[in-house]
């Protein structure tokens, strides 16, 4: 198996790019159901399967709960904006966005808003004492703009392999 030069990691053939779309679409297809489907021994597909977790390709295996199983009824989308771009600031604001379980996405983006995240929660009440605790009493953050979810009509789509 080739190495990709520019990452570093092996690269990945069709046999792999053919594990990854079953496995986006249920991580718990049993491997002799995928050996069966990419043509290969159950064997050489644990073998594979393996090799990309160990190379970060398969970043991690998780379930995607429906939030309203939970009563979490709240989407919103914010857009934040720091106060500045330095590295410090910038660092800060991850730091607390990661910690805080209400923020399921984060990104640090370019276009004049430092982050977009996306926040679920059971209701509006839970939502605003989240909004003071994260953007409003943060010395960080200049703005923010939230968008609430009428519908969730796309989550947890597979990354399209060609």
């Amino acid at each position: 198996m080739a190495m990709n030069r520019q990452s570093g990691r092996r690269a990945l053939d069709a046999f792999d790019l053919a594990i990854l779309r079953i496995v986006q679409k249920d991580n718990k297809t049993p491997q002799r159901t995928i050996a069966q489907a990419v043509n290969l021994s159950a064997a050489a597909v644990q073998r594979r399967i393996a090799a990309m977790e160990e190379d970060g390709v398969i970043a991690r295996n998780v379930a995607i709960v429906d939030t309203r199983a939970l009563h979490m009824t709240i989407t919103s989308i914010v857009e934040v904006h720091l106060i500045n771009e330095r590295p410090a600031t910038v660092d800060s604001a991850k730091a607390i966005f990661m910690a805080a379980p209400e923020v399921q996405q984060c990104y640090y983006v370019t276009g004049g808003i430092s982050f977009v995240l996306v926040i679920v929660t059971r209701d509006m009440i839970e939502y605003e004492a989240i909004t003071r605790r994260l953007f409003a009493d943060s010395e960080a953050v200049a703005s923010f703009r939230s968008l609430i979810a009428l519908d969730r009509v796309k989550t947890g789509a597979e990354i399209p392999i060609f």
